[in-house]
């Protein structure tokens, strides 16, 4: 599980959160292995992704 889109892009905050959400959701919340590690690069994604807008904000 790669961070970028299929374009080679970063994945936008909204869009990680999405992937995070549905992550979650097709799993009924309880994640497997696999799953929890893409859980963790979704997360660490989104984190740099929200800091980045907040600096394009600023």
């Amino acid at each position: 599980m790669i961070a970028t889109s299929p374009e080679g892009a970063p994945w936008s905050a909204d869009e990680l959160n999405e992937r995070i959400r549905g992550l979650m959701l097709c799993s009924g919340g309880r994640l497997s292995d696999e799953q929890r590690a893409e859980y963790q690069v979704l997360v660490v994604a989104w984190s740099a992704a929200v800091r980045e807008e907040v600096v394009k904000v600023a």
